[in-house]
């Protein structure tokens, strides 16, 4: 047992990363449907490239979508809305209809033999109109019945009883209105204005629309539509091999996927396509950690940025998943560009392309018509890359997006012509569909944003935001100490140019290199480059007390970067650019002040840690070597090599670059690239031999 725990404490990383793939692979199975796949590739309007196909059992002939949908089309065109006399509300009115007469009647006029005589024919006259114009009904206008049409059927449901008649049968409320002022202009025994005013306050829709009763017979008729139109025998030839598929075809060998893959849905089969998908993922899965291993150890090593890929990935078949179970032509939304774009952004352009490779194959097993999918979204991402190669500005979000869309729109219209031989069939939602995901990739800026801090990773944009003089960190060095802040931009040229020869990043290096002496700023003067007036504080301090501040200045760097939010990769520098190392001027002081005494040196020692990358060891090369050239009392190509030669073999005998991925073969065309740059900051000439 102690064995098993020593064994999983030593290879941590390495199980983490296991754990990880294999809860990506689960993941995948989780989104992946359980059920077959057709074994054939057909595409409308190509040639059959397999063998002849005949029919293995009897199926049936679906109808296309287009053709159910005029079939649809034409069944509703046939049925007639619905619509009921509201009686109750029809006599409801007319009592209001009366009480409201006699109330206005009565405010107007005195009451009187005459006047009652009067109002009893008004009255009378009143209810008359009002009841054939009700009688007759005022049909209701809305936006789900279009009753302009006046010679069109509907079905009338009165008293129980169906009754077909025609939208010209009724009145509507503007006819009714002319209909009762032609009526009563004429009469002069009447209140014309009165009666007008009570029959108007009464009038309203009565014939109303029965959406329920309408719905009910259109779903019902829809029920009768069949699917199929027609059927193929089992053993019957389908297609031949070179035979153009057709749109005749095409239907036929679609009926048959359909119902092949259901069939292979069966509880019997289950454990089969569980199997086969499984491989299929392990597979993908293998290539993308063999790739990683052999090509990016770097990146392998790396678990964030491992999981970062696994995470991508994962998210884009996810998402992909429940879109395609929506509706499979939506896929085309889903915004697979921004793998290219993220990883690339992260790590670099080959292993993007490969994770992207990676994924629409995966998604290719679910979407139908993989082999375009795959194609289409391979080209559109080998442009993303191209366009992002060194992203250096977010403008570049936008030109990346444009070509997203004309890449999915040029390829899109090719297939089109292949297939159907014209552009009579093209179908312009999908370049509706294009443009949502060429759009949907610029939101790749904030999810960057987001990643850095949720995976503690960073991208060359936040680098040469960090790489700015103009930030506020690096102004604050250069006036609180202006010489260690020339000193680190000469030793920034130095590391820069040295790290673009071995390989590595020339961005991250320089932007280490600008702030891997921030802690000077808390006391400038102790430190020789930023003395301008002869003295020289140490002079009052013991040795020990010196090598104390001298020491202190990266914990202090550490605590300011933490301080301004700095990401930890440029933390990495300020804490390793001295590695192990003393501080070797006050040692020797202190030695030959005490030659007897034994001198502690952990006194005089950097904490450490030594540099374990590329990055953090050319830095410490490029710190040492341009402090040391400053000494220089007659920099010649002779002082420069000797002291070059003797810098940083001295830091390799101390065992400073154990760590670190470097090569000897790297050391010595670093030292070869200090000697020139010193030279050329010390305006000399190389001596030509004789």
């Amino acid at each position: 047992m102690k064995k098993f725990f020593s064994y999983l404490r030593n290879h941590y990383s390495e199980i983490n990363k296991i754990v990880l793939f294999i809860l990506t692979a689960v993941f995948l199975l989780l989104v992946f449907p359980k059920e077959g796949k057709f074994k054939y590739e057909f595409t409308k309007s190509k040639p059959w490239m397999h063998e002849d196909l005949i029919a293995p059992f009897d199926f049936a002939i679906l109808k296309s979508e287009t053709e159910i949908e005029a079939e649809k089309n034409k069944v509703l065109s046939g049925i007639k809305p619905y619509f009921i006399y509201d009686t109750l509300v029809t006599n409801e009115n007319r009592n209001k209809l009366i009480e409201e007469f006699k109330l206005k009647w009565n405010n107007t006029y005195t009451e009187n033999r005459q006047a009652l005589k009067q109002m009893t024919e008004n009255q009378k006259l009143c209810l008359e109109v009002y009841d054939q114009i009700m009688m007759q009904g005022i049909i209701e206008m809305n936006t789900q019945f279009n009753s302009a049409n006046e010679n069109q059927n509907i079905l009338l449901i009165k008293n129980n009883v169906v009754e077909e008649k025609k939208v010209s049968d009724f009145y509507t409320i503007q006819s009714a209105d002319l209909f009762l002022h032609k009526i009563l202009q004429n009469n002069s025994r009447i209140d014309r204005n009165l009666l007008i005013g009570v029959i108007e306050n009464a009038l309203f829709q009565n014939i109303r629309y029965d959406k329920e009763k309408t719905n009910a017979e259109q779903n019902l008729a829809l029920s009768k539509i069949s699917n199929a139109q027609g059927m193929v025998q089992s053993g019957e030839r389908i297609i031949s091999r070179g035979e153009l598929i057709t749109a005749e075809n095409f239907q036929i060998l679609e009926s048959l996927r359909i119902e092949y893959e259901s069939n292979l849905g069966s509880s019997f089969k289950y454990i089969g396509i569980l199997l086969g998908q499984t491989i299929l993922i392990v597979v993908s899965l293998i290539s993308l950690y063999l790739f990683l291993f052999y090509f990016r150890l770097e990146i392998f090593t790396e678990n964030k940025q491992v999981g970062l890929i696994l995470f991508l990935i994962v998210a884009a078949v996810g998402i992909a998943s429940i879109i395609i179970k929506l509706n499979p032509v939506y896929v085309y939304v889903v915004p697979i560009c921004l793998i290219p774009i993220i990883i690339g952004v992260f790590t670099d352009t080959r292993l993007a392309l490969f994770t992207h490779l990676i994924t629409i194959i995966i998604i290719g097993f679910l979407v139908p018509n993989s082999y375009e999918y795959v194609f289409l979204q391979l080209f559109a991402g080998i442009v993303t890359i191209l366009s992002t190669v060194k992203l250096e500005r977010r403008s570049q979000f936008f030109l990346t997006s444009l070509m997203i869309f004309l890449v999915y729109s040029v390829i899109y219209l090719g297939m089109t012509l292949i297939k159907e031989g014209s552009l009579q069939d093209i179908n312009y939602l999908y370049y509706g569909f294009f443009a949502g995901s060429a759009l949907l990739t610029l939101f790749s800026y904030p999810i960057i944003f987001v990643f850095e801090k949720v995976f503690g990773l960073i991208t060359n944009v936040t680098l040469l935001e960090l790489s700015n003089t103009n930030n506020k960190l690096l102004r604050e060095l250069a006036l609180n100490a202006p010489g260690t802040f020339q000193h680190s931009m000469q030793m920034a040229n130095l590391a820069e140019e040295a790290i673009h020869e071995i390989g590595g990043n020339p961005l991250l290096v320089r932007t280490g290199a600008m702030y891997h002496d921030i802690g000077k700023m808390n006391d400038p003067l102790y430190f020789v480059e930023n003395q301008t007036t002869g003295l020289n504080p140490h002079d009052e301090l013991t040795y020990d007390e010196s090598a104390e501040i001298i020491i202190d200045h990266v914990l202090r760097g550490v605590e300011k970067a933490k301080k301004y939010k700095l990401p930890e990769q440029i933390i990495d520098f300020i804490r390793t650019h001295h590695g192990t190392r003393r501080t070797e001027y006050f040692y020797t002081l202190a030695s030959r002040e005490n030659p007897d005494e034994k001198i502690d040196d952990s006194i005089f020692t950097y904490p450490g840690p030594e540099p374990f990358s590329k990055e953090t060891a050319v830095l410490m090369m490029a710190d040492t070597v341009e402090a040391a050239s400053r000494s220089l009392k007659k920099p010649d190509e002779d002082s420069i090599h000797k002291l070059v030669e003797g810098v940083i073999d001295k830091q390799m005998e101390a065992g400073q670059f154990n760590n670190a991925d470097i090569t000897l073969r790297d050391i010595r065309k670093i030292k070869n690239i200090f000697k020139k740059k010193l030279m050329n900051i010390y305006h000399l000439r190389i001596e030509y031999p004789k």
